[in-house]
């Protein structure tokens, strides 16, 4: 496209307006731009050059060039200058500097120019957004700019306030717009979502104020994200407003004041207009599926991926989720890795790092972080990934305040496993939380009969729990949810029930909603019987999921049997596992003066279970510490039980993560030991387990069996199995 109206013969021809030539004689033509320089050589090229300087047309440098070369040679290196994106032909409508930008590009200068000026742009501004400052530097970039369709997209009150202007000053309909706000989170913004996508156009979101200016991404690719796609996430990482949204009956956000500098909300401004200019230029590239965020302060910047959730109420399909759920679920067996460190997983933690990590990013991804913990002893791993969403209640500052299970975690015996484990819990629990739009009947449980489950059938509350809960939770108060017992359940109230697959009878059964799922209801508020995360798993197949959750409910079976009975268990002889990964442990642990032993726990199930224990031997308080790890083969029973451990020592004394913490737990820190609670060491009656104590065939993911021969336990009245968590004296630090 041509600006002038010239035809492509009538303009001149020459070097791309980037490019500054310099032929130097007996040599080379020079080509310099900001991309680097470009050589040509031969003295064909140097007399050619000479013509191309940009005042000629293509038929007057070939003319001319017919003097001292054949005529074909000229037009054969002519079309291979072309070719090679060197020359073009000169627009004199357009701006050369703005001609040599969008040659850089890779567009062309007079086309771009022409998309510019024929392309209308509706401006729209929200909040403390100048509208009549964000036209005016339209203009000034060239932009055509037209009212916007609906006065309630303005800020401008002489515009809300004249009824006319639909209909009188509307104008010429807009190819494109730029939505400028001060918050993403916008309430308005749904409804200029919702005119965009029935318009099929496309839009840009920018937030040109701030300390951090925000801008993008575009919206309006049929197969990309739209904004509540984005505001779906946004959400889920402000939980700390949560509190003050719940108490002030508020949606969306809670306005703050604005931190900011004239020339940070002219370089915002700027910048989003530019990137306007861009995409109506019809520069494409993949950053604009993005928000790009430039902290003014230290001028650092990065970008963030805006990915389309497929079940997304707006522009997706809101029933797949629920589908999903109502499903029947069908095991099949697959290989395991053979990397070491796989844990018998059907991919290495180097292929599910490289699936999901893109999962993870502080302002559009599912976990907010996935970084090293900074309080881990030299030579363990132990990476974070965000807050810990399956401690549920966000409507209070008890339900977001810090401590030891705060986090979601990872470990490991190389940094990348950490990295894995904690990017995978932090899924599993993200994949817990209640969204909305998971499928729910509304019934007793007597009238769902026999499809139905009572809750305690999964809690395993005793009769005397229910009988004296209120006593009980008002006694242990201090360990927020984790301690509480449930009101009995009423069969002929009316509750939520969410259909889940039995792998043993092949059919679905149902439970209450809440028990299934972390967070709220509709009522906003947790209701019981409250959900925990005993037995939530994530897993490279689903398989693997379902095998790790069976692992982790073994574990905290055999766990619930040695802690509230206080029975004395075997040693597990370290010296007999002969592995690399336990001797750099044992060293770390040492180095950081403390002392490390391991207890078999395993119970009935066979399933070898181990306890990994610490404490202090220097410098203080024992600060006893535990890891658990269960596993068909008791050579990865110990590894997980051992790095896990690292996940659960106390931080640094100085540190505002010690502050955090519940004082339960800090009074087990400051008074817990071995001497005082004798059965955290090991049976001296008892032989140390080596590891052919247990019989281990390898096989299939499904297939891999462990045998021993066990004792049997003889429970107290308090005893607990999986979920149960209430204990006669001391109470489960965690």
């Amino acid at each position: 496209m041509i600006t002038s109206g010239h035809r492509a013969d009538e303009l001149p021809v020459g070097f791309k307006r980037h490019l500054r030539v310099e032929a130097i004689a007996g040599d080379a033509v020079y080509l310099l731009s900001e991309r680097g320089t470009t050589a040509l050589q031969g003295r064909e090229v140097q007399e050619l050059a000479a013509l191309l300087d940009g005042t000629r047309t293509l038929t007057g440098v070939l003319e001319e060039a017919a003097r001292s070369l054949p005529s074909d040679t000229a037009a054969r290196m002519i079309a291979e200058l072309a070719r090679a994106d060197l020359i073009g032909y000169h627009d004199p409508a357009v701006d050369a500097g703005a001609e040599g930008y969008w040659e850089l590009s890779g567009l062309r200068g007079g086309s771009a120019a022409a998309s510019l000026q024929t392309t209308p742009v509706e401006v729209i501004a929200l909040g403390r957004i100048d509208a009549s400052a964000a036209r005016a530097e339209c203009a000034a970039a060239g932009l055509r700019t037209v009212e916007p369709e609906d006065p309630e997209d303005s800020e401008d009150p002489a515009r809300q306030e004249d009824p006319e202007w639909p209909a009188g000053r509307a104008g010429t309909a807009a190819a494109f717009s730029l939505v400028l706000c001060d918050d993403y989170l916008d309430p308005r913004l749904a409804a200029v979502d919702a005119r965009h996508r029935a318009a099929g156009r496309a839009w840009l979101l920018a937030k040109p104020c701030g300390a951090e200016t925000w801008v993008g991404p575009v919206f309006g690719d049929p197969n990309g994200a739209c904004w509540e796609c984005l505001a779906h996430r946004l959400r889920g990482h402000r939980t700390s407003m949560a509190p003050v949204l719940h108490a002030l009956g508020l949606s969306g956000t809670v306005p703050v004041p604005e931190a900011s500098l004239a020339t940070v909300r002219a370089m915002g401004l700027h910048t989003a207009v530019l990137e306007a200019e861009k995409w109506v230029a019809g520069l494409r590239y993949e950053g604009q599926r993005a928000i790009c965020v430039l902290d003014t302060r230290t001028l650092r910047t990065r970008q963030h991926p805006v990915a389309r959730r497929p079940q997304c109420g707006a522009c997706g399909d809101p029933g797949l989720v629920a589908e999903t759920v109502r499903r029947p679920f069908t095991v099949r067996s697959s290989p395991r890795t053979h990397v070491v460190g796989g844990n018998h997983r059907a991919h290495s933690a180097e292929t599910v790092l490289a699936r999901y990590r893109h999962l993870a990013d502080p302002v559009t991804g599912i976990v907010a972080e996935l970084r090293p913990a900074a309080d881990c002893p030299e030579g363990l791993h132990r990476y974070v990934a965000g807050r810990n969403l399956a401690l549920g209640d966000t409507h209070s500052l008890a339900g977001l305040r810090g401590g030891l299970r705060s986090q979601s975690g990872g470990k490991g015996t190389t940094p990348q496993e950490a990295e894995v484990g904690a990017l995978c819990e932090a899924l599993e629990r993200y994949c817990g939380t209640r969204q909305g739009d998971e499928p729910v009947v509304r019934d007793t449980l007597t009238g769902l009969g026999a499809a139905a489950l009572h809750p305690n059938a999964c809690q395993l509350f005793a009769d005397r729990q229910f009988r004296e809960r209120e006593a009980w939770n008002n006694r242990h108060a201090r360990h927020a949810g984790f301690q509480r017992v449930p009101p009995p359940f009423d069969p002929a109230a009316p509750a939520e029930w969410t259909p889940v697959w039995s792998l043993t009878q092949g059919t679905h059964r149902y439970l209450p909603t809440s028990m299934l799922y972390f967070g709220a209801g509709p009522g906003g508020v947790p209701t019981a019987p409250w959900a925990d995360s005993n037995g939530n798993a994530a897993g490279s197949s689903p398989e693997d999921a379902v095998l790790q959750g069976l692992l982790e409910l073994v574990e905290r079976d055999a766990v619930a049997l040695w802690w509230y009975n206080r029975t004395r268990q075997p040693a597990v002889d370290l010296d007999a596992f002969d592995e690399p990964w336990l001797a750099r442990a044992r060293r770390a642990y040492a180095e950081a003066g403390r002392e490390l032993w391991v207890l078999d726990l395993t119970a009935d199930f066979g399933i070898p279970v181990m306890a990994a224990l610490s404490r202090r031997t220097r410098g203080g308080p024992e600060a006893v510490s535990f890891g658990f790890g269960a596993h068909f083969d008791p050579r990865l029973a110990l590894r997980r039980a051992v790095t896990e451990l690292a996940q659960l020592l106390p931080p640094k004394s100085d540190s505002s993560a010690i502050r955090a913490m519940d004082r339960a737990l800090l009074d087990w820190w400051h008074t817990g030991t071995i001497e005082n609670q004798p059965y955290l060491c090991p049976d001296p009656a008892e032989s140390p387990r080596i590891p052919d104590h247990w019989t281990y065939t390898p096989g299939g993911i499904s297939g891999t069996t462990s045998k021993r021969r066990t004792r049997s336990c003889a429970p107290t009245e308090w005893t607990c199995s999986s979920s149960t968590r209430l204990g006669p004296t001391w109470d489960f630090p965690w």
